[in-house]
């Protein structure tokens, strides 16, 4: 069988004061995204300088990872906060795990 890899993931601002909820398929691409605002330059990311990974969790369907999604992004403040706390006891920007910290623009 097929293993698909979809991601559901919270980033947060450099003070840790911004949530944002994303879903994507491919982690290290979207990363890269919202660290360089690629095609983005307004968003709320771009704005707040949510580009700090926390939190994510995998998925092999699409649609779990979206709903995963949905539901995060209707939750609390402090809900969100549990949330990352059980896998991120001390909030350390996941980042380096995932790709080369900081990315390198390749245009």
């Amino acid at each position: 069988m097929i293993q698909y890899n979809f991601f559901t993931y919270i980033l947060t601002n450099y003070n840790k004061k911004v949530l944002y909820a994303g879903v994507t398929n491919d982690l290290n691409k979207r990363l890269y995204e919202h660290y360089f605002a690629v095609n983005q330059p307004g968003s709320f990311t771009s704005k707040y300088k949510c580009f700090y990974l926390v939190w994510y969790e995998r998925h092999q369907y699409i649609n779990y990872a979206i709903e995963r999604e949905k539901e995060i992004k209707g939750w609390t403040r402090d809900k969100k906060n549990k949330l990352i706390e059980l896998e991120n006891p001390n909030w350390t920007f996941l980042n380096s795990s995932i790709m080369d910290w900081p990315p390198i623009f390749t245009g």
